[in-house]
């Protein structure tokens, strides 16, 4: 197995439509490509794959090992882009060393990790038996972890290909929950004599809001609905409030319309309040834009009653980082994300959000909490999708193997962390408890957004890593 062989499948991976829940084409290419290679697998009811390798002559008493990545991606794409992912190839480019999709997103997170199984499999590399694990749904609910059932695959040593930084080892991760709320409005007229203002607020880096959310990037969502809330005294009807995207992403731009007969104030204060949040971001975000335009709008009006509450509870949702660990420097243990706004049907409002943490009694009392927000504002509240973190286990097996490896690969320690982005590892665990796993991967950035980029200086260590600790286990 090379980086080459692995890139080459992966660029046939980026035109095949895998969007979470319509993980179907994907899912189809994964069983032809077994059949076509003469190995056994089965696929179970919910779509989850598995392809398995027979053991090298003379490597059928090493131990089975299970190679696992998720079939389906985040699908981003920038405002205004036309580009349809149900069928179209991802657009990337090759550019100062990184494989880069700028409009969309590259989903090399987690395509990469199925090219790796498949490349190792095809390869003539002498290893034990290999099953490689294809779950769905990873991104919106770990659908395909969950669902898993006993004797699927029989290996008791996992290695999960869905990290994102080449030389750290991950141990363990963050549980989390997703937390909707629904507000029910009455459409009201708009104001005769008013003007109609679209604000926007665009531009935003955005990101993984695990593994990005300490970084300081701007929640377009969280900005807009700041402004809004503040100038409620000085009257305003809202005639739609539209931004972010997948519960997992942040928020990278935010767009809401608005009826006023005080049309040049409130430009004015949007104009000066982008000004503020500009210079607060200019390190981290210099792409972030505040405009705002008069526009013809014959829609009517969310009842001033339910704007007025959803703004303010917008407002009050805390984003970001809630607390440190206070056991491994630099890791965020709990966090939040206001994710989106949508207005999916007349007279419905959605705010999707999303909690973290690697500690359980937190994780639930920040859900609570924002559960509560909405709550206390009107709104209906869903919580579901809850998946367990993954406690480090510094005795395993596979850890050691892994770190030997690197060591003999690279000459170098490598890094043994926890992350707090969700793996299926939690679920994993907490299904097949004998399990013994790791999590590792290339060098990714910009995941969950447009822009995101597969460094590739780092597929060479990535394919040298896996392709020595399968050909080595024991």
């Amino acid at each position: 197995m090379t980086s080459e062989s692995v890139l080459d499948i992966f660029k046939e991976i980026t035109r095949i439509p895998r969007e979470s829940g319509k993980e179907g084409p994907m899912t189809s290419f994964l069983c032809k490509w077994a059949e076509d290679h003469s190995f056994e697998y089965k696929k179970d009811e919910i779509g989850n794959v598995l392809i398995v390798r027979p053991a090298s002559p003379g490597k059928e008493n090493v131990p089975a090992i299970v190679l696992q990545a998720h079939q389906d991606m985040v699908c981003e794409k920038n405002q205004g882009f036309s580009f349809d992912f149900a069928k179209d190839p991802i657009p990337y480019e090759i550019e100062d060393g990184w494989m880069i999709a700028k409009n969309t997103t590259l989903g090399a997170d987690d395509g990469i990790g199925i090219a790796a199984c498949l490349a190792l499999m095809e390869s003539d590399a002498s290893a034990g038996r290999i099953e490689s694990l294809f779950t769905i749904s990873e991104e919106t609910g770990m659908d395909g972890a969950n669902a898993l059932q006993e004797g699927f695959f029989t290996g008791k040593t996992l290695i999960n290909l869905d990290s994102e930084d080449e030389g750290q080892l991950f141990i363990g991760c963050a549980g989390g929950e997703h937390t909707d709320a629904y507000f029910s409005y009455k459409p009201e007229r708009v104001s005769l004599g008013s003007k109609k203002l679209e604000l926007t607020v665009d531009g935003g880096i955005g990101g993984h809001s695990g593994d990005d959310i300490n970084k300081h990037r701007a929640n377009t969502v969280k900005i807009l609905s700041d402004f809004l809330a503040g100038e409620l005294t000085a009257g305003f009807q809202l005639i739609s409030f539209v931004g972010g995207g997948k519960s997992n992403a942040i928020a990278r731009e935010c767009k809401a319309v608005i009826a006023t007969a005080d049309s040049i104030g409130i430009a004015g204060r949007f104009g000066a309040y982008g000004n503020k949040v500009k210079a607060e971001y200019a390190q981290t975000e210099p792409g972030l834009n505040f405009s705002v335009k008069e526009i013809k709008d014959r829609g009517k009006a969310v009842d001033a009653k339910t704007a007025s509450a959803l703004l303010t509870a917008l407002s009050s949702c805390p984003h970001g980082v809630e607390k440190m660990s206070p056991d491994i420097e630099g890791l965020v243990q709990t966090s939040t994300n206001l994710a989106a706004v949508s207005m999916p049907e007349k007279g419905v409002i959605k705010v999707a959000t999303s909690q973290r943490s690697s500690v359980v009694a937190e994780l639930d009392a920040l859900v609570e909490r924002i559960a509560g927000i909405f709550r206390a504002a009107g709104a209906r509240v869903e919580c579901y999708s809850k998946y367990p973190g993954w406690n480090p286990n510094l005795k395993s097996n596979i850890l050691q193997q892994s770190v030997k490896s690197y060591r003999r690969l690279f000459s170098q320690e490598p890094l043994v962390l926890a992350i707090h982005a969700g793996l299926e590892c939690g679920l994993f665990l907490e299904k097949f408890p004998d399990l013994d796993m790791i999590s590792f991967g290339p060098t990714l950035r910009g995941v969950h957004a447009p822009g995101e980029k597969l460094e590739l200086a780092s597929m060479d260590k990535f394919v040298k890593l896996l392709d020595d600790i399968v050909c080595n286990f024991k």
